[in-house]
């Protein structure tokens, strides 16, 4: 699936053309703002929730559909992205984040989303769901690697996480996180 090309400036409306720039290639330009407009896409996160002994992994089901995936949300604008992982964890599952670690990235382009990954330990409370939220439950982390959608970007982050190699980064740049 293919997404749809910036073809008018966000500011003013006119049609964008396009114009080279030094060091970055073919770009949309504005002749009315006399700028260059760059990609805009959504930027989303997702997290690998643990429990305090870090052997659990929370997956949930939501909107209707009845598989496992990890808790996400979307970046409000004007959000730093670990206020979001914060916030999308309280929301969703009622439960505080007491501590938050950066995974890895990957644009999701069925949707247009630059999704950022993280792992979060949450503390000893009952999980609280809110409306969004189905079904919950707390897995070893065997079984969340069982049950968690697949095939997904939530089971390849997961997978990612616990195996340290993430299956959609390249060999040039795959990191090894553990």
């Amino acid at each position: 699936m293919s997404v749809p090309q910036m073809t008018h400036c966000m500011a003013c409306g006119t049609e964008l053309m396009h114009r080279y720039l030094k060091g970055e290639g073919i770009v949309p330009y504005c002749p009315q703002c006399h700028d260059f407009r760059f990609p805009v896409f959504n930027t989303a996160v997702s997290m690998i929730v643990l429990n305090e002994h870090k052997d659990q992994v929370l997956l949930i089901k939501q909107y209707g559909r009845d598989a496992y995936i990890l808790v996400a949300g979307y970046v409000s604008r004007g959000e730093d992205v670990e206020v979001t992982v914060r916030r999308e964890v309280m929301e969703e599952m009622g439960l505080e984040v007491k501590a938050l670690r950066f995974n890895h990235s990957h644009f999701f382009e069925p949707t247009n989303t630059l999704m950022l990954n993280f792992t979060v330990v949450v503390g000893g409370e009952k999980p609280r769901p809110n409306w969004e939220i189905d079904d919950y439950d707390w897995f070893s982390i065997a079984e969340a690697r069982k049950n968690i959608l697949s095939p997904s970007l939530a089971k390849d982050f997961l997978v990612g996480y616990l195996d340290g190699v993430y299956a959609f980064a390249s060999t040039k740049n795959m990191l090894k996180i553990h």
